[in-house]
Protein backbone atom coordinates (compact mmCIF):
# COMPACT_ATOMS: atom_id res chain seq x y z
CA UNK A 1 0.00 0.00 0.00
CA UNK A 2 1.35 3.44 -0.92
CA UNK A 3 2.17 6.02 1.73
CA UNK A 4 -0.45 8.33 0.25
CA UNK A 5 -3.18 5.68 0.50
CA UNK A 6 -2.13 4.75 4.02
CA UNK A 7 -2.27 8.35 5.18
CA UNK A 8 -5.66 8.86 3.49
CA UNK A 9 -6.99 6.05 5.65
CA UNK A 10 -5.65 7.77 8.75
CA UNK A 11 -7.40 11.01 7.84
CA UNK A 12 -10.71 9.41 6.87
CA UNK A 13 -11.23 7.43 10.07
CA UNK A 14 -9.60 6.62 13.38
CA UNK A 15 -7.72 3.35 12.95
CA UNK A 16 -6.89 1.05 15.83
CA UNK A 17 -4.00 2.30 17.89
CA UNK A 18 -1.70 -0.46 16.67
CA UNK A 19 -2.53 0.25 13.04
CA UNK A 20 -1.99 3.94 13.57
CA UNK A 21 1.36 3.50 15.23
CA UNK A 22 2.61 1.21 12.48
CA UNK A 23 1.66 3.83 9.92
CA UNK A 24 3.02 6.81 11.79
CA UNK A 25 6.33 5.40 12.98
CA UNK A 26 8.90 7.72 11.50
CA UNK A 27 6.34 9.39 9.21
CA UNK A 28 6.02 13.18 9.46
CA UNK A 29 4.44 14.12 6.17
CA UNK A 30 3.26 12.85 2.81
CA UNK A 31 5.23 15.21 0.62
CA UNK A 32 8.39 17.25 0.26
CA UNK A 33 6.77 19.76 2.63
CA UNK A 34 7.63 17.51 5.54
CA UNK A 35 8.70 20.44 7.67
CA UNK A 36 5.18 21.90 7.61
CA UNK A 37 3.33 19.34 9.74
CA UNK A 38 3.56 16.36 12.07
CA UNK A 39 1.20 13.49 12.86
CA UNK A 40 0.52 15.25 16.16
CA UNK A 41 -0.68 18.36 14.33
CA UNK A 42 -2.90 16.40 11.97
CA UNK A 43 -4.58 14.29 14.63
CA UNK A 44 -5.09 17.35 16.86
CA UNK A 45 -6.63 19.34 14.01
CA UNK A 46 -8.98 16.46 13.09
CA UNK A 47 -10.05 15.71 16.67
CA UNK A 48 -8.74 12.14 16.67
CA UNK A 49 -8.42 11.93 20.45
CA UNK A 50 -7.33 8.28 20.74
CA UNK A 51 -4.73 8.70 18.03
CA UNK A 52 -3.44 11.83 19.69
CA UNK A 53 -3.20 10.06 23.05
CA UNK A 54 -1.10 7.27 21.53
CA UNK A 55 1.27 9.72 19.91
CA UNK A 56 1.71 11.58 23.19
CA UNK A 57 2.29 8.35 25.09
CA UNK A 58 4.97 7.45 22.56
CA UNK A 59 6.79 10.73 23.22
CA UNK A 60 5.58 13.07 20.49
CA UNK A 61 6.90 16.58 21.13
CA UNK A 62 4.03 18.97 21.91
CA UNK A 63 6.30 21.98 21.45
CA UNK A 64 7.05 21.39 17.78
CA UNK A 65 5.77 24.07 15.40
CA UNK A 66 7.12 23.02 11.97
CA UNK A 67 4.61 25.09 10.00
CA UNK A 68 4.66 28.00 12.41
CA UNK A 69 1.88 26.72 14.66
CA UNK A 70 1.77 24.17 17.45
CA UNK A 71 -0.61 21.22 17.64
CA UNK A 72 -2.37 23.17 20.40
CA UNK A 73 -3.14 25.98 17.97
CA UNK A 74 -4.57 23.39 15.57
CA UNK A 75 -6.85 21.77 18.15
CA UNK A 76 -8.16 25.14 19.38
CA UNK A 77 -8.72 26.59 15.92
CA UNK A 78 -10.69 23.50 14.96
CA UNK A 79 -12.59 23.40 18.25
CA UNK A 80 -11.51 20.04 19.69
CA UNK A 81 -11.56 20.49 23.48
CA UNK A 82 -10.54 16.94 24.39
CA UNK A 83 -7.48 17.18 22.15
CA UNK A 84 -6.72 20.58 23.67
CA UNK A 85 -6.92 19.12 27.17
CA UNK A 86 -4.67 16.19 26.24
CA UNK A 87 -2.00 18.46 24.79
CA UNK A 88 -2.06 20.71 27.84
CA UNK A 89 -1.82 17.73 30.18
CA UNK A 90 1.31 16.66 28.30
CA UNK A 91 3.01 20.03 28.69
CA UNK A 92 1.84 22.10 25.72
CA UNK A 93 2.44 25.80 26.28
CA UNK A 94 -1.00 27.49 26.57
CA UNK A 95 0.59 30.83 25.59
CA UNK A 96 2.73 29.61 22.70
CA UNK A 97 3.06 32.19 19.94
CA UNK A 98 2.63 31.07 16.34
CA UNK A 99 4.57 32.35 13.37
CA UNK A 100 1.64 34.72 12.73
CA UNK A 101 1.97 36.10 16.24
CA UNK A 102 -1.12 34.40 17.67
CA UNK A 103 -1.56 32.56 20.95
CA UNK A 104 -4.04 29.66 21.17
CA UNK A 105 -6.65 31.91 22.82
CA UNK A 106 -6.52 34.18 19.77
CA UNK A 107 -7.65 31.36 17.49
CA UNK A 108 -10.64 30.57 19.71
CA UNK A 109 -12.82 32.64 17.42
CA UNK A 110 -16.07 30.69 17.16
CA UNK A 111 -18.76 29.74 19.68
CA UNK A 112 -17.68 26.10 19.46
CA UNK A 113 -14.22 26.98 20.78
CA UNK A 114 -15.46 27.94 24.26
CA UNK A 115 -14.41 24.68 25.94
CA UNK A 116 -10.95 24.98 24.40
CA UNK A 117 -10.66 28.49 25.83
CA UNK A 118 -11.68 27.22 29.26
CA UNK A 119 -8.95 24.56 29.25
CA UNK A 120 -6.35 27.08 28.08
CA UNK A 121 -7.16 29.41 30.95
CA UNK A 122 -7.21 26.58 33.48
CA UNK A 123 -3.66 25.76 32.41
CA UNK A 124 -2.47 29.35 32.75
CA UNK A 125 -2.92 30.96 29.32
CA UNK A 126 -2.08 34.67 29.33
CA UNK A 127 -5.50 36.31 29.46
CA UNK A 128 -4.09 39.66 28.30
CA UNK A 129 -1.52 38.30 25.87
CA UNK A 130 -1.37 40.34 22.66
CA UNK A 131 -0.99 39.35 19.04
CA UNK A 132 2.35 40.43 17.64
CA UNK A 133 1.13 42.62 14.79
CA UNK A 134 -2.27 44.02 15.80
CA UNK A 135 -1.69 43.85 19.59
CA UNK A 136 -5.14 42.33 20.07
CA UNK A 137 -5.93 40.57 23.34
CA UNK A 138 -8.25 37.54 23.47
CA UNK A 139 -10.95 39.96 24.62
CA UNK A 140 -10.51 41.93 21.38
CA UNK A 141 -10.92 38.69 19.40
CA UNK A 142 -14.06 37.70 21.29
CA UNK A 143 -15.52 41.21 20.91
CA UNK A 144 -14.81 41.22 17.16
CA UNK A 145 -16.44 37.83 16.68
CA UNK A 146 -19.43 38.57 18.92
CA UNK A 147 -18.69 35.75 21.37
CA UNK A 148 -20.80 36.47 24.46
CA UNK A 149 -19.78 33.42 26.48
CA UNK A 150 -16.10 33.97 25.71
CA UNK A 151 -16.42 37.58 26.89
CA UNK A 152 -17.98 36.44 30.15
CA UNK A 153 -15.25 33.83 30.63
CA UNK A 154 -12.39 36.23 29.92
CA UNK A 155 -13.81 38.89 32.23
CA UNK A 156 -14.00 36.32 35.02
CA UNK A 157 -10.26 35.75 34.55
CA UNK A 158 -9.46 39.46 34.78
CA UNK A 159 -9.27 40.48 31.13
CA UNK A 160 -8.29 44.14 30.67
CA UNK A 161 -11.39 45.88 29.28
CA UNK A 162 -9.60 49.10 28.34
CA UNK A 163 -6.45 47.69 26.73
CA UNK A 164 -5.90 49.34 23.34
CA UNK A 165 -4.61 47.52 20.29
CA UNK A 166 -2.23 48.95 17.70
CA UNK A 167 -4.83 51.26 16.14
CA UNK A 168 -6.25 52.41 19.45
CA UNK A 169 -9.28 50.14 19.70
CA UNK A 170 -10.44 48.81 23.05
CA UNK A 171 -12.64 45.69 23.05
CA UNK A 172 -15.70 47.98 23.27
CA UNK A 173 -14.55 50.01 20.26
CA UNK A 174 -13.85 46.74 18.47
CA UNK A 175 -17.34 45.37 19.11
CA UNK A 176 -19.02 48.61 18.04
CA UNK A 177 -16.97 48.77 14.84
CA UNK A 178 -17.99 45.36 13.55
CA UNK A 179 -20.39 45.13 10.62
CA UNK A 180 -23.71 43.94 12.01
CA UNK A 181 -26.62 42.44 10.14
CA UNK A 182 -30.11 42.66 11.63
CA UNK A 183 -29.74 39.24 13.24
CA UNK A 184 -26.50 40.36 14.93
CA UNK A 185 -27.80 43.53 16.58
CA UNK A 186 -29.06 42.02 19.83
CA UNK A 187 -25.97 39.87 20.32
CA UNK A 188 -23.58 42.80 19.93
CA UNK A 189 -25.78 44.92 22.19
CA UNK A 190 -25.55 42.32 24.96
CA UNK A 191 -21.81 42.05 24.40
CA UNK A 192 -21.31 45.81 24.71
CA UNK A 193 -23.59 45.87 27.75
CA UNK A 194 -21.33 43.28 29.37
CA UNK A 195 -18.19 45.27 28.58
CA UNK A 196 -19.70 48.48 29.92
CA UNK A 197 -20.70 46.68 33.08
CA UNK A 198 -17.07 45.61 33.48
CA UNK A 199 -15.85 49.21 33.28
CA UNK A 200 -15.18 49.91 29.60
CA UNK A 201 -14.48 53.57 28.83
CA UNK A 202 -17.11 54.90 26.41
CA UNK A 203 -14.97 57.94 25.56
CA UNK A 204 -11.95 56.06 24.20
CA UNK A 205 -11.02 57.15 20.68
CA UNK A 206 -9.07 55.21 18.09
CA UNK A 207 -6.28 56.71 16.01
CA UNK A 208 -8.86 58.48 13.83
CA UNK A 209 -10.70 59.86 16.88
CA UNK A 210 -13.67 57.55 16.39
CA UNK A 211 -15.53 56.85 19.63
CA UNK A 212 -17.74 53.81 20.26
CA UNK A 213 -20.70 56.10 19.50
CA UNK A 214 -19.30 56.97 16.07
CA UNK A 215 -18.90 53.28 15.35
CA UNK A 216 -22.29 52.21 16.68
CA UNK A 217 -23.92 54.87 14.46
CA UNK A 218 -21.95 53.70 11.45
CA UNK A 219 -23.18 50.14 12.02
CA UNK A 220 -26.70 51.36 12.85
CA UNK A 221 -27.26 49.53 16.12
CA UNK A 222 -30.01 51.54 17.87
CA UNK A 223 -29.79 49.74 21.21
CA UNK A 224 -26.05 50.27 21.52
CA UNK A 225 -26.45 53.94 20.59
CA UNK A 226 -29.14 54.37 23.26
CA UNK A 227 -26.98 52.65 25.86
CA UNK A 228 -23.90 54.73 25.08
CA UNK A 229 -25.85 57.99 25.19
CA UNK A 230 -27.51 57.01 28.47
CA UNK A 231 -24.04 56.38 29.91
CA UNK A 232 -22.68 59.78 28.97
CA UNK A 233 -21.26 59.42 25.46
CA UNK A 234 -20.53 62.80 23.84
CA UNK A 235 -23.07 63.23 21.09
CA UNK A 236 -21.12 65.88 19.16
CA UNK A 237 -17.56 64.54 19.35
CA UNK A 238 -15.79 65.12 16.04
CA UNK A 239 -13.40 62.65 14.42
CA UNK A 240 -10.34 63.73 12.44
CA UNK A 241 -12.56 64.18 9.40
CA UNK A 242 -14.72 66.67 11.28
CA UNK A 243 -17.70 64.31 11.43
CA UNK A 244 -19.98 63.75 14.42
CA UNK A 245 -22.01 60.58 15.10
CA UNK A 246 -24.97 62.14 13.27
CA UNK A 247 -22.92 62.24 10.07
CA UNK A 248 -22.14 58.56 10.44
CA UNK A 249 -25.74 57.40 10.71
CA UNK A 250 -27.00 59.65 7.90
CA UNK A 251 -24.40 58.17 5.56
CA UNK A 252 -25.67 54.67 6.35
CA UNK A 253 -29.43 55.19 6.27
CA UNK A 254 -29.89 54.03 2.69
CA UNK A 255 -27.98 50.81 3.43
CA UNK A 256 -29.51 50.07 6.85
CA UNK A 257 -33.23 50.79 6.56
CA UNK A 258 -34.05 47.47 8.25
CA UNK A 259 -31.97 48.55 11.27
CA UNK A 260 -34.44 51.38 12.02
CA UNK A 261 -31.98 54.25 11.60
CA UNK A 262 -34.73 56.72 12.54
CA UNK A 263 -34.38 55.51 16.12
CA UNK A 264 -30.72 56.50 16.14
CA UNK A 265 -31.37 59.90 14.56
CA UNK A 266 -34.10 60.58 17.12
CA UNK A 267 -31.88 59.56 20.05
CA UNK A 268 -28.98 61.70 18.85
CA UNK A 269 -31.24 64.74 18.48
CA UNK A 270 -32.82 64.14 21.88
CA UNK A 271 -29.35 64.17 23.43
CA UNK A 272 -28.42 67.45 21.79
CA UNK A 273 -26.88 66.49 18.47
CA UNK A 274 -26.25 69.24 15.98
CA UNK A 275 -29.04 69.52 13.40
CA UNK A 276 -28.57 69.28 9.68
CA UNK A 277 -27.96 72.71 8.19
CA UNK A 278 -31.19 73.58 6.28
CA UNK A 279 -29.25 74.27 3.10
CA UNK A 280 -27.97 70.68 3.15
CA UNK A 281 -31.38 69.09 3.62
CA UNK A 282 -31.98 68.43 -0.13
CA UNK A 283 -28.72 66.45 -0.24
CA UNK A 284 -29.67 64.53 2.91
CA UNK A 285 -33.14 63.94 1.47
CA UNK A 286 -31.67 62.45 -1.69
CA UNK A 287 -29.54 60.05 0.35
CA UNK A 288 -32.09 59.14 3.03
CA UNK A 289 -35.39 59.22 1.14
CA UNK A 290 -35.63 55.42 1.22
CA UNK A 291 -36.36 55.85 4.93
CA UNK A 292 -39.30 58.29 5.23
CA UNK A 293 -39.32 57.77 9.00
CA UNK A 294 -35.79 59.13 9.21
CA UNK A 295 -36.69 62.16 7.08
CA UNK A 296 -39.69 62.82 9.31
CA UNK A 297 -37.52 62.79 12.45
CA UNK A 298 -35.01 65.15 10.85
CA UNK A 299 -37.63 67.65 9.71
CA UNK A 300 -39.58 67.69 12.95
CA UNK A 301 -36.81 69.61 14.74
CA UNK A 302 -37.37 72.75 12.62
CA UNK A 303 -40.12 75.23 13.37
CA UNK A 304 -40.33 76.22 9.71
CA UNK A 305 -38.54 75.38 6.46
CA UNK A 306 -38.57 76.82 2.98
CA UNK A 307 -39.36 74.04 0.53
CA UNK A 308 -38.49 74.49 -3.13
CA UNK A 309 -38.19 72.48 -6.33
CA UNK A 310 -34.77 71.18 -5.27
CA UNK A 311 -36.51 69.07 -2.64
CA UNK A 312 -38.72 67.44 -5.26
CA UNK A 313 -35.76 66.79 -7.53
CA UNK A 314 -33.89 65.13 -4.65
CA UNK A 315 -36.29 62.19 -4.57
CA UNK A 316 -36.14 59.83 -7.53
CA UNK A 317 -39.37 58.95 -9.27
CA UNK A 318 -38.88 55.30 -8.38
CA UNK A 319 -38.62 56.02 -4.65
CA UNK A 320 -41.53 58.46 -4.82
CA UNK A 321 -43.81 55.87 -6.44
CA UNK A 322 -42.72 53.23 -3.94
CA UNK A 323 -43.61 55.54 -1.05
CA UNK A 324 -47.07 56.13 -2.52
CA UNK A 325 -47.65 52.38 -2.74
CA UNK A 326 -46.54 51.92 0.86
CA UNK A 327 -49.04 54.51 1.98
Amino acid sequence: MSVFLQWSLVLSSELTLCQLYSLLAGLWSLTYEQELTTPLHITASRGFTDCLRLLLQRGADVKLAPGGTTALHESCENCHPECTKLLLMHGANPSAVSEEGLMPLHVCSSPESLECAKYLLQYGAAINGCTVDEEDTPLHTAARCGLLEHIELYLSYGAAVNRKNQIGLTPLNTACSQRQEVQDLERYFKLCQMLLGAGSDIHTMDQDRHTPLHMACKNANPDIVDMLLANGAYVNDMDYGGEAPMHNILKEVCFKVSHHPERIVRSLLNYGSIRVWPGALPKVLAHCCVSPDTIEVLLNVYSHLKVNDTWVESVSEEVFKASLLDN
